[in-house]
């Protein structure tokens, strides 16, 4: 009977037949290494994935690292198992790579395992069917595209509209509320950015519960394409062993379709639509189905999305949408105004925010902000030809409402206090819905537009008008005086 695997004291040793690139090829006159094999040579420098067994003798595989220095009639090694990655509570506060080497100039971790990266996802018996919002305290994603607890979100983003903002203030709240473990995955990252992210997630005081995993962009596109799996092996420890919410960052998921295709064309793979890789769907599925809520915990995933040529309908757009249980849209043009964070309302939706869900009244409520929004949308042109003095008296109100829900929406981020000098504010649903409720009901008409801006609760809003005011008081009496003496002056 033929053995499961190589025995420790005779290793499964073969010979490199070919090297193209990335691509090698290895011969095996003893046991051929299955699909998924981790083989080494060069003293372990080289680490090859087995991607297919071409005849009795011989494997393909894909090199997870440089291939420089590698020859043909080379010794190779079969690890006896395939990609592992490295789990337990000794990996938290750490950064790491594919291999899980830790590349954050710390000694290695302890108490730790190995687990590996190909797992399938959990059964349908395992799944949690209840349909549970995830609160995240910020109140423009609570109210009108609020997220799934075990769910997937894309944001949709480009260089400075806060995007990481955005995601370090989730993972501080994740900690803070929930008792979560964050994991940043950066598939195809710059060295700088990862970099930066590090560093401010450690002034943020959020590192402790915490773990990254980078797949660098100059790496090989094997190590870029198996970052993502290794990610979701540590997040999986979370969940399933020690029952943890999760919350998973992955950074940019596009990047992880991107470095499918150059395997699959390394591979000689024939190309399908627009050169992609025939396997894609398989290919995300096999990600994103593993991220899913069961009775144990929930892993909450927020991926950023890049979308080619802002062409919706391509096909790496198509297959991720198709994952998406709610879609975070960052505007250039809101940020400009200054208004953090600058999700698009109009623009961004959840598949949460139905009646069944959130409840009637959030979902009558969400539906009469955007209403609101899209109506001040409409007017703003005319608002800029014509000024707004000449809008109908109902017309000024629309807009009037709608700029202080706008307002209303931004929030000063605990991550941005020591930038800002404002204090971080953490929102629940109740007060984000009661606040938006009274806007609409015209009871802030008379506050200035300045009162709703970068607070929490709508209840400060009050105070702000009443510091305001105060402040206001002794400026105006020095000029009732001087209009007052020019008054008896002239008589």
């Amino acid at each position: 009977m033929a053995e499961a695997g190589p025995r420790a004291d005779a290793p499964n040793l073969g010979v490199v037949a070919a090297v193209r690139g990335s691509v090698v090829d290895i011969r095996f006159d003893g046991q051929l290494p299955p699909i998924y094999s981790l083989l080494r040579a060069q003293d372990g420098e080289i680490v090859i994935e087995v991607l297919a067994q071409l005849d009795a003798q011989h494997v393909r595989g894909i090199a997870l690292t440089p291939t420089q220095g590698l020859a043909r009639g080379m010794p190779v090694e079969d690890s006896g198992g395939p990609l592992k990655a490295l789990v337990g509570k000794g990996i938290l506060s750490r950064m790491f790579d594919v291999f899980g080497k830790a590349i954050d100039r710390e000694a290695a971790p302890t108490g730790v395992q190995w687990r590996s990266v190909h797992r399938a996802p959990p059964s349908l018996a395992r799944r949690s069917t209840k349909s549970e919002v995830f609160e995240t305290g910020i109140k423009v994603i609570d109210v009108l595209m609020p997220l799934e607890r075990g769910g997937k979100a894309g944001l949709f983003g480009g260089a400075g509209v806060g995007k990481t903002v955005l995601l370090t203030e989730m993972i501080h709240n994740m900690v803070g509320q929930h008792e979560g473990v964050s994991i940043f995955c950066g598939i195809g990252e710059r060295c700088r950015e990862g970099e930066e992210l590090y560093r401010e997630m450690k002034e943020a005081g959020v590192l402790p519960n915490m773990v990254m995993i980078y797949g660098q962009m100059n790496e090989p596109p094997g190590a870029r394409f198996r970052v993502g799996h290794a990610a979701l092996t540590m997040a999986e420890y979370f969940r399933d062993d020690e029952h943890r919410d999760v919350l998973l960052l992955v950074d940019n998921i596009f990047r992880f379709i991107q470095a499918g295709m150059e395997v699959s064309g390394l591979m000689g793979q024939m190309p399908s639509r627009l050169g992609y890789q025939p396997t894609m769907g398989t290919e995300l599925s096999g990600l994103e189905e593993r991220i899913a809520n069961t009775d144990t915990g929930a892993i909450t995933s927020i991926q950023a999305v890049y979308v080619p040529a802002d062409d919706f309908t391509d096909p790496a757009a198509v297959h991720t949408f198709s994952h998406l249980s709610a879609s975070i849209v960052l505007s250039r043009k809101r940020a400009s105004e200054g208004l953090y964070p600058a999700i698009d309302p109009l623009q961004s939706s959840s598949k949460m925010a139905t009646p069944g869900i959130v409840g009637e009244r959030h979902y009558a409520l969400a539906q009469e902000i955007r209403r609101t929004l899209a109506q001040y949308a409409e007017l703003k042109d005319i608002i800029a030809m014509l000024g707004l003095e000449q809008l109908s008296p109902e017309d000024r109100k629309v807009v009037g409402r709608a700029r202080r829900l706008e307002r209303f929406l931004t929030q000063p981020f605990f991550t941005t206090e020591q930038f800002t000098g404002l204090k971080g504010k953490l929102v629940g649903l109740k007060d984000a819905l009661d606040g938006c409720e009274r806007i609409l009901r015209d009871e802030f008409k008379d506050y200035p537009e300045s009162a709703l801006y970068m607070i929490g609760a709508i209840s400060e809003a009050k105070a702000d008008a009443k510091t305001q005011a105060q402040t206001d008081e002794p400026a105006k009496k020095p000029q009732a005086e001087a209009h007052r003496a020019a008054e008896t002056h002239e008589s």
